[in-house]
């Protein structure tokens, strides 16, 4: 039997609620309107119903001139150069042949850019990276406006593509909607063992050979990779937001299980739409504001990535859900972590998969009114088949309890014996402004950081400064214009390395900056998505070298210790930016820059 829900969560929820009620209104108005009887395309004039069909065989073009079954929609982001999304090439013709078995017809609805920030990090092409992510909603809804679709299927998982499928798909809420996954790679090379390379690789003790045969020892297969960042944090939200089949995140590509799940994935699309003898239920029905409270509550539990301080509130906001930094905080206090995977702990996602995976995690939260139970998701009411693990029993695709105890205490833990009782982000505030920070993989003694700046606003000269042995001492790195309308909010992950080097040799170390850390982000403690951010003239534009800085993550304070009238009287003067907006695309992208919101909104031109 499951506890009453917690108080905490409860409370939070009826003030999202409360503060949502005129946007949520007008999203669910807007839903209704776009409602029909019969099919979507019912009433579509003879010329476009003949574009729709043209190139598609006989039979699907007879069953869709007809209108009396479902007609499912994908949208897919499938490239080859990302491993994530390799696994799609051909699930469009699997999924098109399963449709006619079922005896309904499927389409590519249309395509959407997928970009890796792997490959990016560091370089310019990074700065396009965070607004792909509204590419990627434009592109799934001009796929979605033909308007002849009664579900749809979204192919994607890395990190700004689920994000913005999620936002283009959410405006077709009248849509039977699921959310298809590819699975992780299998384990290769321990990430605790890569991250030692990389440390070395920074501190000169290896060459370029070594850390290339490392990474490729590492990212080694088709498949998401298996650490705990961006694209898996966004297996975790869709299922535990009931988007996904129950237990569907992170099994294997290549499997006949995982061939099974994505069947069952179209089928149950088709189901959804209520023309076959089931209920409908479209992606309007699953996404509310409990709905997006239990997004914030796996991402508390797991130790999810800080990317979706900016993305859940994006996509929260394109269904009318406003929530905010307060939020997070508020609920972390009261989640326990029970993951560890790296870069919390030494394990991968396939391990937390083998020790119990997501069903064992839901289950130990709705058991202790930790979780909103009483949602709907892509297989009805409530979330009770979300404590399931799927099967293959003779073949046939079947769901079973997951086992009452965890496979791997070290890796995945009931609520009874968590790793920390909170969920391991906090929210630090100050004269600084307002900034988020994940210590579920800080170690208590390098949670309060007292130091002096070392102020850049380029990455490339940190490094600099760390490549010439100016960094051995105590210090507080502040890097700003990083925000999005400097520069898109780059993700800071190639300081990862240097930075742990410092702290590994004793120093006190911190960064401070109003961009982005990587979604796996590491061992030193990062105040990220400052707000408001340096060319926003927020206060961080006026901090100089060798200010003191209190960085304390156990009270939330992030604090520059200058007096408000010294610091009142200090000028901005912002430095040349114009090199952020040549070259590599970049000149596409000034309309975003210009018209983003700020990190706690979304960091969004769309939403804003």
């Amino acid at each position: 039997m499951n506890l009453p829900l917690n108080t905490t969560i409860e409370r939070v929820t009826q003030r999202i609620i409360e503060r949502s009620a005129a946007t949520r209104a007008r999203y669910l108005q807007t839903v209704a309107a776009q409602r029909k009887a019969g099919t979507q395309r019912g009433g579509l004039g003879c010329a476009n119903m003949a574009h729709t069909t043209a190139a598609l065989p006989a039979s699907d073009k007879l069953k869709i001139h007809a209108e009396r079954v479902p007609h499912v929609g994908i949208v897919t982001s499938y490239n080859d150069m990302l491993s994530a999304h390799q696994p799609y090439e051909h699930y469009p013709e699997f999924l098109r042949e399963h449709a006619r078995q079922l005896g309904v017809t499927a389409q590519v609805a249309g395509g959407v850019p997928a970009m890796c920030d792997g490959i990016t990090q560091g370089a310019e092409g990074m700065e396009l990276s965070l607004f792909s992510r509204d590419v990627i909603a434009l592109s799934t809804a001009v796929a979605l406006s033909h308007n002849v679709f009664d579900a749809a299927l979204m192919l994607g998982i890395c990190d700004k593509i689920v994000p913005g499928l999620f936002m283009g798909a959410v405006q077709f809420g009248h849509l039977s909607t699921v959310f298809v996954p590819g699975g992780p790679m299998t384990t290769g090379l321990s990430n605790d063992a890569k991250a030692k390379v990389r440390q070395q690789y920074a501190q000169g003790l290896v060459g370029r050979e070594a850390l290339l045969e490392s990474e490729a020892q590492a990212y080694h297969s088709p498949g998401t990779c298996t650490f705990y960042g961006t694209a898996n944090s966004n297996q975790m939200l869709m299922e535990i937001m009931g988007l996904h089949l129950p237990g569907s995140s992170f099994v294997n590509p290549g499997t006949p299980l995982r061939d099974a799940l994505t069947r069952e994935a179209l089928r149950r699309a088709v189901a959804n739409t209520g023309r076959t003898g089931e209920a409908a239920i479209c992606m309007a029905d699953i996404v509310s504001e409990k709905t997006v409270v239990n997004g914030i509550i796996g991402l508390l539990a797991t130790g999810g990535s800080t990317n979706h301080t900016l993305h859940l509130v994006a996509m929260a906001r394109a269904a009318g859900v406003l929530i905010d930094w307060d939020d997070f905080a508020e609920l972390s206090g009261v989640i326990p972590l029970l993951a560890r995977v790296y870069p919390n702990g030494s394990a991968d996602v396939n391990h937390f998969q083998a020790a119990g995976g997501m069903g064992f995690l839901m289950r130990e939260l709705m058991a202790h009114g930790l979780l909103h139970s009483d949602v709907t998701s892509v297989m009805g009411r409530g979330l009770s088949d979300y404590a399931l693990e799927p099967w293959l029993n003779d073949g046939a695709l079947a769901w079973r309890p997951v086992p009452r105890e965890s496979g791997d205490i070290a890796v995945l833990r009931p609520v009874s014996e968590p790793f920390s009782a909170d969920g391991g982000l906090r929210l630090l505030q100050g004269n600084l402004g307002r900034s988020v920070v994940k210590v579920s993989a800080v170690k208590p003694e390098h949670r309060v950081v007292r130091a002096q700046a070392v102020v850049v606003s380029d990455q490339h000269d940190l490094l600099a400064l760390f490549n010439a042995g100016d960094l051995q001492r105590d210090l507080i790195a502040v890097v700003r214009y990083q925000g999005p309308r400097a520069n898109g909010m780059p993700e800071l992950h190639k300081l990862t390395p240097p930075l742990a080097v410092l702290q590994d040799q004793g120093f006190k170390v911190a960064l401070v900056t109003d961009g982005r850390m990587s979604g796996a982000s590491g061992k030193v403690p990062a105040a990220i998505h400052l707000s408001p951010e340096a060319l926003a003239d927020g206060p961080i534009a006026k901090v100089q070298n060798g200010d003191w800085i209190t960085l304390d993550c156990e009270s939330g304070v992030l604090e520059l210790e200058v007096d408000a009238a010294t610091l009142a009287a200090r000028t901005v003067l912002h430095p040349d930016l114009s090199h952020n907006a040549h070259g590599t695309g970049r000149e596409l992208f000034g309309l975003f820059r210009t018209h983003a919101s700020t990190a706690e909104t979304g960091a969004s031109p769309l939403l804003g």
